[in-house]
């Protein structure tokens, strides 16, 4: 295990792995991509984590919110130095930034975010993908260099998701060729682009374009928002940081505001849009190009989920193999909380999701490559498709791994009338599953589009419609998407080349993905499709078999993830299974045990408890 400590391994931990019936290296390297890129991986881990000035001297959790923030940028700029000489030595590449940048070895080094992401998530990208050639050439290698650092500027303390509403203006004049930038109102501000408070100089701004008296719509502005030099804010650039959140409290997300900051023309960015020194304002085929940016995000965000998602179940796992608590057997010593059956249903089924969020990434990464492609040669057809399948996916994993990592819930299932359909017998595939699925998923839609043209027959505009219909097109939404992750995974594990031991484990994995999706769609299933109470009975007991099939391999399976201890940073999830030494070991590290006696009892304590004498 590339980086897991030498110390002599837990007993309990030690007796799961001997229960492995396939080889974990094989699925380390199906994971990875390859023997190869494991061994780039590994390497990688080794040069990034194994570099001194890269720890902290003292515990983040221990620092102040403006410590926490100075000793990352202090992390970061390392990182990217790193970067820059592996890119000098010809080992470069994107393997790097998405593994620096990204949930694995990313969290590791800086656990509480990156104030320099978005440089290379965001404001990199957008100008790749929306700056002519020319704007490329001058604003590329500053970038890639690091001469300067950007973020992107979008979300409005006002508006998020609703794009179209942003208030930030960009006023075209045409006597001096400029844009003339303002946010009108309070809620008009930018809040929330990561990097922004005090370590971007510069950022894309998405603000409403007017010129020659007309609007335009949205469009992608390069603005300077500190002096190259001072890094102090320019005028009429207000700017700040938004303070202390629930997590991400080192990258440095923040606000800004515009008071007659004025461009040149040439800062707009105009592969797909222009406007002409006279202001004359040229449009692209489709105003969808503007949101290309976005859709990188989320490819990013199905990949993060799962990597999220692997270290917590990991940890848990491992955990789950170590402590032991109450007794079974009121005979026998108490058990491993990994025998209880409804520990196995909290960690096992999200295991699986790994598996399949996994798969789902890779999928959508290809296709936005090669929708991508497309773009370039003006090809726009794919576009709404990846459009709308990495919304869903990005809302679905994003949501999946949020209760795994932060609290597992138990699904309620409503049990109504069921609808006389055509019957589909029930057999314990993947493929009856799908078919289910499918069937609830057409029926939602049909169901929602029925009640939009019901209340526009009432009287209701289209919009109020929609509106009044939205909790059903959010439940169509969802189950479109865990179709597609279940189909994705089961297509992934038929096609497989592996070992028959392994593909043994991962056409469970595949099942019990499956089934967990199946059961927390029953509402749906019991509704819209001929599915019975029994039917679903007979889902929980496949579901129950599985968790007894995977439970011999569940520690070998994480182990397979080959997450190292740095990674993981957890004393409950360590390699070895030494939890209780590690939690103490950890506790020393606290600056409260420095000193035997803090100086708040002379100060404090002592004086209120001799007062009662």
């Amino acid at each position: 295990m590339s980086l897991n400590t030498p110390n002599k391994v837990n007993p309990d931990l030690a007796s799961e792995r001997t229960k492995c019936t396939f080889n974990t290296l094989e699925l380390t390297h199906h994971l990875d991509g390859g023997a190869l890129k494991t061994e780039e991986r590994k390497i990688r881990e080794k040069y990034f984590l194994e570099d001194p000035e890269l720890q902290s001297k003292v515990p983040m959790e221990y620092l102040s919110h403006k410590e926490k923030y100075e000793e990352a940028v202090r992390k970061a700029c390392l990182v990217f130095k790193k970067v820059q000489q592996l890119q000098n030595e010809g080992k470069g590449g994107m393997d790097n930034f998405r593994e620096i940048l990204g949930g694995r070895l990313g969290s590791a080094i800086l656990g509480d975010g990156n104030p320099l992401t978005l440089h290379f998530v965001m404001f990199i990208p957008t100008i790749m993908g929306q700056g002519t050639f020319e704007q490329q050439a001058e604003w590329i290698e500053k970038a890639w260099d690091c001469k300067i650092i950007g973020t992107y500027a979008q979300t409005e303390l006002g508006h998020g998701t609703f794009i179209r509403g942003l208030e930030t203006t960009a006023v075209y004049d045409p006597k001096t060729e400029e844009f003339v930038l303002n946010s009108p109102t309070l809620t008009s501000y930018k809040w929330w682009p990561g990097g922004l408070g005090h370590s971007a100089n510069y950022a894309v701004v998405v603000a409403q374009l007017y010129t020659k008296g007309k609007w335009h719509g949205i469009h992608p502005f390069i603005v300077q928002l500190r002096d190259e030099e001072t890094h102090m804010p320019l005028p009429g650039i207000k700017i700040g940081e938004i303070g202390c959140k629930l997590g991400m409290n080192t990258t440095n997300n923040g606000y800004l505001g515009f008071e007659n900051v004025r461009i040149p023309r040439t800062n707009m960015l105009m592969k797909n849009n222009k406007v002409l020194p006279d202001g004359t304002y040229e449009s692209s085929p489709s105003s969808k190009l503007t949101y290309g940016t976005m859709i990188f995000v989320r490819v990013v965000l199905v990949q993060d989920a799962s990597t999220y998602l692997k270290k917590a179940v990991t940890i848990a796992t491992r955990y789950s193999a170590v402590r032991r608590q109450c007794q079974i057997n009121p005979d026998k010593p108490e058990t491993q909380i990994l025998n209880y059956v409804t520990q196995q249903h909290k960690l096992f089924p999200n295991i699986a999701t790994c598996f399949a969020l996994q798969y789902a990434a890779n999928w959508l990464w290809d296709v936005y490559n090669e929708v991508n492609s497309q773009l370039e040669t003006g090809q726009l057809d794919n576009l709404p498709e990846l459009h709308a399948t990495s919304c869903v996916l990005k809302a679905v994993s994003t949501a999946d791994a949020a209760l795994a990592t932060y609290g597992l819930v138990t699904a309620m299932c409503t049990y109504e009338e069921t609808a006389l359909n055509h019957r589909v017998p029930f057999s314990k595939t993947v493929d009856w599953i799908l078919t289910v699925l499918q069937t609830a998923a057409v029926r939602k839609i049909e169901l929602a589009n029925k009640h939009i043209n019901d209340r526009i027959k009432s009287g209701q505009s289209y919009e109020e419609a929609w509106n009044n219909s939205s909790i059903e097109l959010v439940e169509a939404a969802e189950i479109h998407g865990r179709i597609f992750i279940v189909d994705t995974f089961h297509q992934y594990v038929q096609k497989l080349d592996v070992s028959d031991s392994l593909k043994t484990v991962l056409k469970q994995l595949d099942q019990l993905y499956a089934v967990s999706q199946a059961l927390k769609l029953s509402g749906h299933l019991l509704l819209f499709t001929d599915t019975t109470a029994q039917t679903i009975e007979k889902l929980q007991l496949w579901l129950e078999e599985l968790l007894a099939l995977i439970r011999p391999n569940a520690v070998s399976i994480v182990d397979s993830f080959d997450i190292c201890d740095a990674s993981l940073a957890s004393a409950l999830g360590a390699y070895d299974g030494n939890v209780y030494e590690r939690l103490y070991e950890a506790a020393q590290k606290s600056p409260l045990n420095t000193d035997p006696v803090n100086k708040s009892y002379s100060s404090y304590l002592k004086p209120f408890l001799k007062s009662h004498l």
